[in-house]
């Protein structure tokens, strides 16, 4: 492993999935404007639209998660070439 490649200021941060609100807190170095408060204690937050809580994959389940409305305004443009 090549030495002096890595950060440094890992810290832990939470993460918010917006689909389903489940919060986890891990290390990262990612920088945040926003903060949470979780069990009385004070994190940097990162927004998430999908995680290993809402995700297909994970879950088992054939959810779709669709918060920006992109799949309609895609079903909404190709209407007029359905034959």
């Amino acid at each position: 492993m090549k030495q002096g490649i890595h950060p440094d200021s890992y810290r832990l941060v939470a993460f918010k999935d917006m689909s389903n609100d489940d919060v986890f807190i891990t290390k990262s170095t990612v920088n945040s404007k926003e903060t949470i408060d979780v069990d009385g204690v004070e994190y940097p937050l990162v927004k998430m639209e999908i995680s290993r809580t809402s995700h297909p994959y994970y879950t088992g389940k054939s959810k779709l998660v669709d918060t920006a409305g992109r799949i309609d305004k895609f079903k909404n443009k190709y209407a007029k070439f359905k034959k």
